[in-house]
């Protein structure tokens, strides 16, 4: 390693991957980007079917739980976090989503966050995909993301596409598209058969310039202030303390967990909450850690009646031919996410747009241990996409070994449960419509007894769980409730960025993979000093 870089990333995950491949490629400016876990090598990461298990696996996975949460019985729910170059786009189920239009305008209109509305974000959205769908006024078709249209035929995609229909709940082409509700079958950020994480997307193409550099297991401490300014950082690297220079900026690329636990180690942060930890405070800033959200999600279950669903996959044998026609083809079962269908709908008719997301798959598994128990059945899953709950992100110790407090206060609003009520309603609204006769057995889970309202309220609180979009918790905004500017520089210092899911003011409503690569790009530009790209209006179909 040099002992200067005009610019630092911290985190080679979805967004430090963007800044890394952007921040580089005029090879006027050197770069480091930092990353506390392996490379990305394992086979099983390339390959999508094999989501299930590395996102389980200790080795590239930060491991996270939560604390204990009165709103889900007193229960920890665990938090994956890729630790991997890739980070969490390289154990993730792959959907590539949004979010909905409407969640950007609210941060333009409402939150006056000046260059965050749909128009301002769809170019960059664009610009980073290359989507089988092909280019349009809605997608793109020449950038580095691979982002594949589902490709599994299954009856089971065909009832619940249909069942949207009867149902009145809807049906899509494409939900990032003219009609962002309803159900449709889902696209993935795969590329040729292969998961394109942003590290496949982003920074491998990049690694070969001779201006940016790599480092791999090498732990962050602190960024180092002086007067007010960012002037590098500290990192244990192969058994010694690192300390590089940062000419220009150093730019914070951990996550919503992470983001927040290194701010504060480096003296940024609640000064109450500073000194219980014996750490000099350098910039007192209330809002570090709070606001955090995440997207509450209930699976449901049913047997099905026809031996049609992917139960078998992971006998020996089977697994033996799935991967042996994946390393042969790239085709085939292991060549898909299996997630391939979901929606987007409304739980209520108070809501201005849709506030539940569905997830559909040909199977039901679960885990006993780490090991994957498959059935012959289907799951239907259904996230509230705006919870009212509010968490925060706090210090257990000034070590950075130490892993962060993740307090989300699940169900802690009355309407966010009110909401998974509603969540469950339509899902079995959707599962008794006639698409599915033919291959709907016994509900599994919850069991059929569960019928009432109280009943379903109970089931709700002891089985929910996240689907694993933290996010918020170093907002952008203009006053003390937010950590960052429209620029996402920290607020009162120079030299230091946040840029990953941590800034969303609010979240969106969808997956975060692509918002975080999104919002890295714009990023890019702003601290280049770039002219943005052209703000562009496609038309939309809002029911």
């Amino acid at each position: 390693m040099q002992v200067e870089y005009d610019y630092i990333i911290l985190g080679a995950g979805s967004a430090g991957c963007v800044l890394a491949n952007r921040l580089s490629e005029s090879g006027a400016h050197s770069v480091l980007i930092v990353e506390a876990g392996p490379p990305d090598n394992k086979l099983l990461i390339q390959i999508p079917a094999g989501v299930h298990s590395v996102y389980k696996d200790p080795s590239i996975n930060w491991n996270y739980e939560s604390e204990t949460e009165a709103g889900v019985e007193q229960r920890k729910i665990e938090l994956p976090r890729g630790k991997v170059v890739g980070g969490s786009s390289s154990i993730n189920a792959m959907v590539y989503m949004r979010g909905h239009p409407q969640d950007y305008d609210r941060w333009h209109d409402q939150l006056g966050l000046k260059g965050w509305s749909y128009a301002d974000c769809l170019p960059y959205f664009k610009a980073g995909e290359t989507s089988e769908r092909g280019a349009s006024e809605w997608r793109g078709g020449e950038g580095p993301l691979g982002v594949a249209r589902a490709k599994l035929e299954n009856p089971l995609f065909d009832a619940f596409l249909i069942a949207g229909e009867t149902s009145g709940q809807g049906k899509s082409d494409d939900l990032n598209g003219y009609q962002p509700e309803g159900l449709a079958r889902l696209d993935s950020t795969i590329r040729d058969g292969r998961r394109c994480s942003a590290a496949a997307a982003h920074l491998q193409p990049a690694l070969a310039r001779p201006n940016l550099e790599l480092v791999t297991h090498a732990l962050v401490e602190q960024v180092l202030l002086e007067n007010k300014r960012a002037t590098g950082v500290r990192f244990q690297y192969r058994g010694k303390v690192q300390v590089i220079r940062a000419n220009r900026e150093v730019l914070l690329c951990c996550g919503a967990i992470k983001s927040p636990q290194v701010l504060m180690l480096s003296g940024i942060g609640p000064a109450a909450e500073l000194k219980q930890h014996d750490i000099q405070l350098r910039h007192e800033m209330p809002a570090v850690g709070r606001n955090l959200q995440d997207h509450l999600k209930i699976q449901c279950t049913w047997r099905c009646t026809q031996p049609i669903t992917y139960h078998r996959a992971n006998r020996p044998w089977n697994k033996l031919k799935i991967g042996a026609r994946w390393l042969t083809s790239k085709s085939g079962l292991g060549a898909s996410n299996i997630w391939e269908a979901g929606g987007l709908i409304r739980g209520n008719d108070d809501v201005d747009y849709p506030n539940l997301q569905y997830h559909f798959a040909p199977i039901s598994a679960r885990y006993q241990d780490r090991k994957i128990v498959m059935s012959q059945g289907f799951t239907l899953q259904v996230d509230q996409l705006r919870p009212v709950s509010r968490g925060h992100i706090a210090l257990t110790s000034a070590n950075p070994v130490d892993r962060p407090a993740a307090r989300f206060n699940y169900l802690s609003e009355p309407r966010d449960l009110r909401e998974l009520v509603e969540g469950f309603g339509k899902i079995n609204e959707l599962v008794m419509q006639p698409a599915f006769i033919a291959f709907r057995g016994e509900r599994w889970n919850p069991e059929p007894e569960v019928k009432a309202d109280a009943e379903i309220e109970n089931w709700i609180r002891a089985t929910a769980s996240t689907d694993y979009h933290p996010a918020c918790s170093c907002r952008m905004g203009k006053d003390e409730t937010s950590v960052v500017d429209a620029e996402l520089k920290v607020h009162g210092l120079d030299g230091l960025r946040v840029v990953d899911s941590s800034v969303m003011p609010e979240l969106v409503s969808g997956n975060l993979n692509a918002p975080t690569q999104m919002i890295a790009a714009r990023a890019a530009d702003l601290i280049l000093g770039k002219t943005p790209l052209p703000r562009e209006f496609a038309s939309f179909h809002f029911q």
